[in-house]
C-alpha cells in the first residue's frame, strides 16, 4: 500500500465520538479507580492473543479480497479476521 493517510470507514456514531473527541469535550464517567477495575478485566478478556491459522483460498478470491482492503484502508488480513469475527458473533450470515 502506498503512504497515503489511511481513511476509515465510520458509522454516524463513531463519526460522533471521534468529533466531541478532537473538540476535547469527551469525559470519562468513571469517579474513581474501583469502577475502572471491572472494564479493565472485560478488556483483557476480549483482547486475549490471537492465533495464527493457516487457510487457503483461490488466488482470484484473495486479489479481490487484497483490493477491496485497500479501497476501504485496511490491512487485506485484518479485513478478513473482521469479517470471521463479525461470522462468529452471529452479525453476518454466508450465502451459498
Amino acid at each position: 500500500m502506498n503512504n497515503k493517510k489511511r481513511k476509515m470507514k465510520l458509522d454516524p456514531e463513531e463519526r460522533e465520538i471521534l468529533e466531541v473527541f478532537h473538540k476535547g469535550e469527551l469525559r470519562s464517567d468513571i469517579k474513581n479507580r474501583n469502577e475502572l477495575k471491572p472494564i479493565i478485566k472485560a478488556a483483557v478478556k476480549t483482547s486475549r492473543k490471537s492465533r495464527n491459522i493457516n487457510i487457503r483460498l483461490t488466488e482470484r478470491d484473495l486479489e479481490k479480497i487484497k483490493q477491496r482492503a485497500e479501497e476501504t484502508g485496511v490491512p487485506y488480513q485484518t479485513l478478513i479476521g473482521a469479517i470471521l469475527h463479525q461470522y462468529a458473533e452471529g452479525k453476518i450470515t454466508p450465502r451459498m
